[in-house]
């Protein structure tokens, strides 16, 4: 299926179109049920024509069961003599067999009912309402006339009265025709061998009985004996009722369209169906009208009268009785055959006029109810018709109507087998409103000059002759006509825009489209596919051929909401619309300055009174010829008399109707002029809006590209560090997992183990480093998930009061806790998360204060922590309060100057606080100090759900069997790491450099060899880690725990499908405490453990010290060495500075142990204050080394 907007059709940059604000059309269930709504208004779909060949020409042929012609026939007989009703009737058989063959052949190739193809055939779409209120018009009259043989039949065989009959003959009907053609097929299938059965056997026993009956028919002279020879006059009249059958064509063509596409090596079988479903009723249809005027001779001859002998019913009661010698048998079987063949006729009457009706009200009023709602009002006109006796006029009324209905048909033939192949018009067949004219002046022109021509004819004012053959004459004009129109118009109305392309519908490039310089193939040809495309309205599918694009509605439209909709304005063919076709045919005929003025409303009345007063004036005076030839008819004594009172009455009418007329015309002119500036006004209004529309569309097209150029460089840094952070932690995890192996080693001397120290707390300030860079990035792409869990809150706070504690004392700084004593035994919270944000705020109130307090106050209420830190610092200035958060932003503050940090620590600490759902907030003011408030939600839990953290010991082995331990890893330091870490604790180590090697000795490996436990790096050659856990996992080769040691630290919260958890990602570098609790955990191992060598607190003897005695400082000179080398940031260069100063004044003992300590934390600001204070102290002579 196509997406509505994908494929339309690029508009000018300068142009503004209006667009119609798209509301969902929901249509009721008659209309949205395709078996109900039968495709009424619009094209057949090849996927509704399921049913073959012959299926549907026999539910066209059915249509052929019409008793009327055996009515018409009679009726010719008696009127003209059998020579003269000979051969109009075949005369009329012959013409509308070769007028039916284009119209059956158009119709069954596109899928078109006669509406349509009448569209596209030179009317146009407005056009051709004309032609559906005749063709509507057609078939109640036919129903009317069948039902009533109908009802004769029901008061023949069971006393109904005829109004009951007439009642019950409209009522049967509907519920036939409700679920169209898919009933109407089966009944014309079921019926169809009983109606051939009783129509061919009374004529055998007729002919039976009587032998020399043609002998006898051929001789009769009518009823008034006169037309015994040919007689010219009486053919012609005779030919003109005839030819008023030609407009069944119509009824044909509604079947047709659900004729399957002729299939390749079947062409001649599709066209023998397409014959015997179309033009092929005619040679029944031509018997039946002879066999008509057979049995009313016959009925005649048994001294029928003739009024009734031209009755159906007593036609074949008179042959029934040939056959059954008794009268109520014969009456029994005429009942069931007339019954049988007004039921075959009337569903087809009915079914063609609901759609004759729903084409025409659709395009009149921009609604359509449903068809089942115009079967139901085409059933009752008939009904109302039959009630003024419309049968006993039959011969006058198909007389007249013929005129019209043959020069609608003979139009659309001359388009069809004429126009087309001449290349005048288009080939095919267009009927979407969106590409046709309004008004064709080819087919509307032609019709509407042959109807005229030939009624001017039928009345008697052309002559006898003329009037005789008035039928003959529509047919000529009109086929001569057309052809001569769509010459001189260069075939330019026939379609308002082209229709889309295959690019624009999104057919599929192999899909052959037909050559507009071709003749036109059959669909079968066209299109091989069911393109679908989704209606932007009724967001229903549809096949390409239902569709057009929409500018109004900015993408695809089906034919149906096309047809309905009322809110366009035809905005896709405004100079099509028939208003304009009408001013531009006013411009060229009249003046300048003359058009100029009727362009006005008082013009416009003037326009349509002058169209409107002739054509009323035109059908009062048909109808008052009419009633004076009825007047000569009746012998009237005093004709001249009632001719005058009949023109008095007739005068009178027609000029109250035309004062009506009037008022409604201006009426009519000023509402359409209300409506025509309201429109204006709102196309104006919303050409604006349009346009103001189109500018914020750009503005945000550049915010869009704005915004994807800051998603893409954000993307680029979150690689970057990515990348970055892999690189570095794969030599620290070296430098990191030694440190801690040496740290841990008792043996080792203390000023190595002070080395040592130093190398660990380098890698761990390294470490944090990157591990805020990663948070950050981790934050900003989403990818950063909370681990929580129970937690003691207390114990937590306990532990980071103690830290911060000790660096507040280090820096002679005042630390207060205050801490709420009602607090929660335990929360629920992530852990690390929360101590890393208190951390983070707390060390930078330490770090940048120098003097004075920090004060640490929590307060819990209603699950909700609020923790206020404050410090009497220097402050932040007001106007870099809203950069404090900013990634690597600095303060400009004194203090800051001397404070080393990347200016992530706050940053981190406000992203953490949003993502649990908390906030931060900072005052501060320069020089009195800065307060943090953070807000958390922590939920309160039960304490047994916590777990109490128990200090562990030194782990040096464990209990039970020796452990087998695989480690994967392409990098040789990073497995000699892991072997240095778990040999000594008694495991049996094996390191692997690839994931290859891995599963060949995995495959290769005897079960008691087998491993308890894999460490599995990801960036490996070859087969990375995931995909070698993949093949561990597929293959079955270890059901051995698997953790990954890696430096990707971004994969750690990925999905997988290999079971690794958050808890089984282990990133590099490697903390041996979290190695070997993973160990423990899923090997359930029992640690053999010892009690920690702690080395002597020197910060807390330093502290001591202080508080004993001032310590000795050093001179100034070697103080300002010291300063330089804390400036720069140079450890081993202080290391180095406080060497020299023990070396030369050993007094100064005190002073340089502490320093040393504080050096080996890391803690420069700190000694940065320090020596501050110190060189003020020996500047003022209070130290002895000044």
């Amino acid at each position: 299926m196509q997406d509505p907007d994908q494929n339309r059709p690029a508009q000018p940059a300068s142009e503004a179109l209006q667009r119609v604000v798209k509301v969902r059309r929901d249509y009721n269930t008659w209309v949205a049920s395709e078996t109900l709504e039968d495709y009424a208004l619009r094209f057949t779909p090849r996927s509704a024509r399921r049913w073959t060949d012959w299926r549907v020409a026999n539910t066209a042929f059915g249509a052929a069961a019409f008793l009327v012609l055996e009515a018409v026939g009679a009726t010719l007989l008696v009127d003209h003599g059998f020579i003269n009703a000979f051969w109009a009737i075949m005369a009329t058989g012959l013409i509308i067999l070769l007028a039916g063959w284009p119209i059956s052949v158009y119709a069954a190739r596109h899928g078109l009912d006669m509406d349509l193809l009448t569209r596209g055939a030179g009317f146009g779409y407005i056009g051709s309402t004309i032609t559906s209120l005749i063709y509507a018009s057609f078939t109640f009259i036919f129903f009317a006339l069948e039902a009533a043989v109908m009802a004769y039949a029901l008061e023949l065989a069971f006393d109904i009265p005829p109004a009951w009959g007439y009642l019950i003959c409209a009522l049967v009907v509907v519920p036939l025709v409700t679920h169209g053609v898919t009933i109407i097929s089966r009944l014309q299938l079921i019926t169809q061998p009983l109606w051939l059965l009783m129509l061919i056997v009374p004529f055998v026993y007729v002919f039976k009985e009587h032998p020399h009956i043609l002998r006898d028919l051929a001789g009769y002279a009518g009823q008034d004996g006169a037309h015994q020879g040919f007689d010219l006059l009486s053919f012609g009249s005779a030919m003109t009722v005839g030819i008023a059958l030609i407009t069944q064509m119509g009824e044909q063509a509604d079947y047709l369209r659900f004729m399957p596409e002729a299939k390749p090596g079947h062409k001649a079988r599709w066209l023998a169906a397409v014959f015997v479903g179309g033009p092929g009723w005619v040679i029944p249809g031509v018997l039946k009208m002879l066999g008509g005027a057979l049995l009313a001779y016959l009925a005649i001859s048994y001294s029928v009268p003739v009024d009734r002998a031209l009755d159906p019913n007593q036609m074949y009661l008179v042959a029934w009785e040939t056959i059954f010698p008794r009268q109520s048998w014969a009456i029994a079987a005429v009942a069931v055959f007339v019954v049988v063949s007004q039921l075959k006729i009337n569903v087809t009457n009915a079914y063609a006029g609901s759609l004759a009706w729903s084409n025409f009200f659709a395009r009149v009023t921009h609604s359509h109810p449903g068809r089942v709602v115009w079967v139901v009002f085409n059933a009752v006109i008939a009904l109302l018709l039959m009630e003024l006796n419309l049968f006993q006029a039959l011969g006058k009324v198909l007389g007249l109507y013929s005129n019209i209905a043959i020069a609608w048909i003979m139009a659309v033939v001359a388009d069809l087998v004429v126009n087309k192949p001449m290349g005048w018009s288009p080939k095919g067949i267009e009927f979407k409103r969106a590409y046709l004219y309004d008004v064709n002046p080819v087919g509307v022109g032609a019709m509407g000059l042959a109807s005229l021509v030939s009624v001017l004819a039928y009345v008697g004012w052309l002559g006898e002759l003329a009037q005789a053959f008035s039928a003959v004459i529509a047919m000529v004009v009109a086929f001569a006509t057309s052809p001569l129109i769509a010459w001189a118009t260069k075939g330019r109305y026939y379609l308002a825009r082209a229709p889309l392309t295959q690019t624009h519908v999104g057919r599929p490039p192999f899909v052959h489209e037909p050559d507009m310089d071709e003749a036109g193939p059959p669909l079968s040809k066209v299109i091989r596919l069911r393109v679908l495309h989704k209606c932007t309205v009724c967001e229903r599918e549809y096949e390409a051929d239902d569709v057009a694009h929409c500018p109004a509605y900015q993408g695809f439209i089906c034919s149906l909401c096309c047809s309905l909709d009322a809110r366009c304005q035809d905005l896709c063919k405004p100079e099509a619309r028939w208003a304009e076709q009408w001013r531009g045919l006013g411009r060229r005929l009249m003046p300048a300055f003359v058009w100029r003025r009727m362009d006005t409303e008082l013009g416009q009345f003037m326009l349509i009174m002058l169209v409107l007063g002739p054509l009323l004036a035109g059908v009062f005076g048909l109808v008052y010829q009419q009633q004076l030839r009825d007047l000569d008819v009746l012998d009237l004594t005093s004709t001249g008399a009632a001719a005058d009172m009949l023109r008095a009455a007739f005068t009178k009418v027609f000029a109250a109707l035309l004062l009506v007329v009037g008022v409604v015309a201006w009426w009519v002119v000023l509402t359409h002029k209300s409506r025509q500036v309201a429109q204006e006004e709102s196309n104006r209004q919303t050409h604006l809006l349009v346009r103001e529309i189109e500018s914020h569309r750009v503005t945000d097209e550049k915010l869009q590209q704005a915004k994807q150029t800051a998603e893409q460089a954000n993307q680029a840094k979150s690689r970057y560090i990515t990348t970055i952070s892999h690189e570095l932690r794969t030599p620290l995890n070296g430098i990191l997992g030694y440190a801690q192996l040496l740290d841990e080693d008792n043996a080792l001397p203390e000023h190595v183990k002070h080395g040592v120290g130093v190398i660990k707390r380098g890698g761990d300030h390294l470490l944090s480093l990157i591990e805020g860079t990663l948070d950050i990035a981790r934050i900003e792409s989403g990818k950063l998930t909370l681990d929580v869990k129970p937690v003691r809150l207390g114990e937590l706070l306990k532990q980071i009061t103690g830290l911060i504690e000790h660096e507040a004392k280090a820096k002679h700084l005042r630390f207060v806790a205050d801490i709420d004593p009602a607090l929660p035994e335990a929360v629920r919270a992530d852990e690390r998360r929360v101590r890393q944000i208190l951390i983070y705020v707390l060390g930078n109130a330490v770090k940048f204060t120098s003097t004075g307090q920090v004060t640490f106050k929590v307060r819990y209420a209603r699950e909700i922590a609020q923790i206020d830190i404050s410090d009497t610092g220097p402050g932040i200035a007001q106007e870099e309060l809203d950069k404090v958060f900013e990634p690597f932003a600095r303060g400009s503050s004194a203090a800051g100057n001397s404070a080393s940090g990347t200016g992530l620590g706050l940053t981190i600490s406000k992203m953490l606080t949003d993502l649990m759902g908390g906030e931060m907030q900072v005052q501060s003011k320069l020089g009195l100090g800065t307060n943090f408030r953070i807000r958390l939600f922590l939920p309160q839990v039960r304490a047994a759900e916590a777990l109490r953290a128990v200090p562990r010991g030194q782990r040096t082995g464990y209990v039970g069997e020796r452990r087998r331990i695989w480690v994967v890893d392409n990098e040789e330091a990073d497995r000699g790491l892991l072997v240095r870490i778990l040999e000594p604790l008694g495991f049996e180590v094996t390191p692997l450099a690839s994931g290859l090697e891995c599963l060949a000795h995995l495959r290769a490996c005897p079960p008691q060899l087998m491993p308890h436990a894999l460490f599995m790096d990801l960036a490996m050659p070859g087969l990375d880690g995931w995909a070698t856990l993949r093949a561990i996992r597929v293959s079955a080769l270890s059901e051995a725990p698997a953790a990954i040691v890696s430096a990707n630290a971004f994969d750690k919260a990925l999905d997988n499908d290999v079971g690794i958890t958050p808890d089984d990602f282990i990133v590099k570098p490697v903390r041996v405490p979290d190695l070997l609790d993973w160990l423990g955990r899923k090997l359930a191992l029992q640690w053999i453990e010892v009690e920690r060598v702690l080395a002597p607190d020197a910060t807390v003897q330093a502290s001591a010290n202080d508080e004993a005695a001032s310590p000795t400082l050093p001179s100034v000179t070697a103080l300002r060495s010291l300063e330089d080398q804390i400036h720069a940031g140079y450890i081993r260069g202080v290391h180095k500075a406080l060497d020299q100063i023990a070396a030369a004044e050993p007094q100064c003992e005190a002073f340089v142990q502490r320093l040393r300590t504080m050096a080996r934390q890391f803690q420069l600001d700190a000694m940065a204050a320090l020596l501050k204070e110190s060189l003020l102290q020996a500047q003022s002579g209070v130290g002895s080394g000044v």
